[in-house]
């Protein structure tokens, strides 16, 4: 079966080896391929694609990824992160981010254009995981800020 296509807004910090991603996913449950799996899986579409505004916290480092639903955070608190970011990056100095209490993410400049990041994530109750420390970069500034102006666009 070919792979379902997901939309939504989604913020992708780090690289192929290492990096922490904050999404949304969204399914249409009108697409082809939505349908088919929907009727496999013995569901409607509908049930399939589900509600389309449950944000998840994506990660991986060498391979070893994880991930976990974020009952109860909104579009205002990915946006809030997603503008401390910007804001900060822009001073050129060391800061620190937070989103809700799953993620933490302390920055410092690492040479005249990119940035190293030390992250935190902390899964909610229940989940199989502890928490995780990840360390990314160097990030370059102008991707960052590229990437999180994207970001900011699909929320609105």
């Amino acid at each position: 079966m070919s792979p379902i296509g997901v939309s939504g807004p989604e913020l992708f910090i780090g690289t192929d080896a290492a990096y922490v991603a904050l999404v949304r996913p969204q399914i249409d449950p009108t697409l082809a391929e939505v349908k088919l799996a929907a009727e496999e899986a013995g569901v409607t579409p509908e049930e399939f694609a589900g509600p389309g505004n449950i944000w998840a916290l994506m990660l991986d480092v060498d391979g070893e990824g994880d991930g976990f639903e974020l009952p109860g955070a909104r579009d205002v608190e990915a946006d809030d992160f997603a503008e401390q970011l910007q804001r900060s990056l822009g001073a050129a100095e060391p800061f620190t981010a937070e989103a809700g209490g799953f993620l933490s993410l302390d920055a410092r400049p690492a040479d005249a254009d990119g940035w190293r990041l030390t992250v935190r994530v902390t899964p909610p109750e229940g989940h199989d995981q502890g928490p995780r420390t990840l360390e990314l970069g160097p990030l370059p500034t102008a991707e960052l800020l590229a990437d999180l102006e994207d970001f900011r666009r699909s929320l609105a």
